[in-house]
């Protein structure tokens, strides 16, 4: 919208022109998102108070969580706004990248939103039913993946790239890329949603992969950095970077608020959202395989579950009692009931990120 305007003034005034620098628009874009949620968080913190939209809390969870029940939840919606109003006011309108991402976090989102209300109103810790949930994460990731394989104009766009090795590629047919997509889309979408369940846990982590994101949609949409750091040039990607950096400074806003002890949650609407926004982004610079090791964190917290509810199946139906592996999953309750304090096991995880993130940005030139 802004960019529409500074070109259209650009006419009479050069220096307007400097708004076509990606770059700028992509620090706007996180201040902008920042400061909108300082100026909305409090309000809406407020309100969700007064209204009684507060959490509630699993039964057989840690027993230190208890005292969580009753705080506001649907606090992702304050990142949605952020992250919907910067990138309309600072990104191209005219990608096409840049309305899937809007509209698959849009989305994502409506359906947390469900899922949140269900647990407020009714208070059922459960929300929207398991099958309820998979069909609308499926209809949404199954439509941008047809969508982003049927706009495809060069094979760039649907050729899946491993890192640390440059000539190492492999083409994707139609079934194969829009399997592909749809797992990532849903799959991190439900990984960071099991990942949010300590104050500031989720959120973190979020923001240091979309900051590292940015980095892999603005090369990949500069011709000559994408041929110099030898990763797909992607015509259009780099306009993601003002998404992401949205993401990013809508994030760090609301972790003001989310910090132990947490003021509010975020609750599915952000969590759902956040992470099907981190995996079509992915997806586009063709980084799917980076976000798996960047998101190493998510990916535990996910992989815990299965393997959770996986052997005390299989046990259960051998021996006749059910058997864990860990102490409780995901896998932040686990350390939990090993003795971690809340922010020993959040901070702990953020570490973590923090490396596996780095790790992620070495494979722009370790190939």
């Amino acid at each position: 919208m802004l960019l529409e305007l500074a070109r259209w003034l650009a006419q009479d005034v050069r220096g307007f022109n400097v708004f076509n620098y990606i770059t700028l628009r992509a620090v706007m874009a996180t201040l902008t998102a920042l400061a909108i949620s300082f100026i909305v968080g409090p309000g809406l913190i407020r309100k969700l108070t007064q209204y009684k939209v507060g959490q509630s809390v699993r039964d057989d969870g840690p027993q230190t969580h208890l005292v969580k029940a009753g705080t506001p939840t649907m606090g992702g919606a304050l990142i949605l706004v952020a992250i919907g109003i910067s990138t309309l006011l600072w990104a191209d309108l005219t990608n096409r990248f840049v309305w899937v991402v809007l509209i698959v976090t849009l989305g994502f989102g409506i359906v947390g939103m469900v899922d949140d209300w269900r647990k407020v109103v009714h208070r059922n810790p459960k929300g929207l039913s398991a099958k309820e949930k998979y069909f609308w994460q499926s209809l949404l990731g199954f439509g941008a993946a047809i969508y982003l394989w049927h706009t495809s104009t060069i094979p760039a766009e649907t050729t899946l790239i491993f890192p640390f090795f440059k000539t190492v590629t492999v083409p994707l047919g139609a079934a194969s890329f829009i399997v592909l997509t749809y797992l990532v889309i849903v799959g991190s979408s439900n990984a960071v949603n099991l990942t949010d369940g300590l104050d500031g846990l989720a959120i973190l982590p979020t923001v240091l992969v979309a900051g590292a994101l940015a980095i892999f949609a603005y090369a990949a949409g500069h011709l000559y950095f994408s041929k110099y750091l030898g990763i797909p040039y992607i015509p259009g990607a780099g306009e993601l970077a003002v998404f992401c950096t949205a993401m990013a400074g809508a994030g760090l806003g609301f972790l003001w608020f989310n910090a132990y002890p947490a003021e509010v949650f975020m609750g599915d609407v952000g969590a759902l959202a956040l992470g099907a926004a981190l995996g079509v982004v992915a997806v586009i610079v063709r980084q799917e395989i980076v976000l798996f090791i960047m998101g190493g964190v998510f990916v535990m917290e996910t992989l815990s579950v299965a393997a959770q509810v996986t052997y005390f199946k299989y046990t259960k139906k051998r021996y006749g009692t059910g058997r864990r592996i860990f102490l409780m999953a995901p896998l932040h309750h686990h350390y939990e009931q090993k003795g971690w304090k809340e922010t020993q096991v959040v901070v702990r995880f953020w570490i973590i990120t923090m490396m596996l993130v780095l790790v992620g940005l070495s494979t722009l030139k370790l190939r």
